[in-house]
């Protein structure tokens, strides 16, 4: 195992290895999202790998580092007082066939974001948007235990 902190970019970076695949986890303190990285593909299907990378977590954005509604929609998690876990699939082994998997899985013609609570899909930035318009985002967050007011 192993633990480090670079103070300059306040990023907390822990690191797990292991026989099949290495993970790092880091928190980023400017966007208060953890940010997931996966170093090698286990060996399942990408939507295996998505449906088990949103159950980990209480509340998970499947994102690309440069999308616009990506940070849209983490920062609408944030701003509710969550901390989702990020999976930026640019950066991830695998990535472009989860993203593949996302596109087929929301049907939106758009693969990110791609929102779980509750290790259930909510839907891109427009679904995500209408919850909260509506009210509901906010006790399913409390449901899945991401939220806690």
């Amino acid at each position: 195992n192993l633990s480090c902190a670079v103070s300059p970019l306040h990023y907390y970076i822990q690191a797990e290895t292991q026989m099949e695949h290495c993970n790092a986890r880091a928190y980023n303190e400017s966007e208060q999202c953890y940010y997931e990285r996966r170093t090698s593909t286990p060996s399942m299907s990408p939507l295996e790998r998505i449906e088990r990378l949103a159950s980990e977590s209480a509340a998970v954005v499947f994102s690309m580092s440069s999308c616009c509604m990506c940070h849209v929609a983490k920062r609408l998690l944030v701003e509710l007082g969550v901390n989702p876990t990020v999976y930026d699939l640019d950066q991830e082994l695998g990535g472009s066939e989860m993203e593949k998997a996302l596109l087929r899985l929301l049907g939106t013609g758009q693969s990110v974001p791609a929102v779980f609570i509750g290790g259930k899909l909510v839907g891109g930035l427009e679904q995500l948007m209408t919850c909260h318009i509506s009210g509901s985002l906010v006790p399913l967050l409390k449901e899945a235990g991401a939220l806690w007011l």
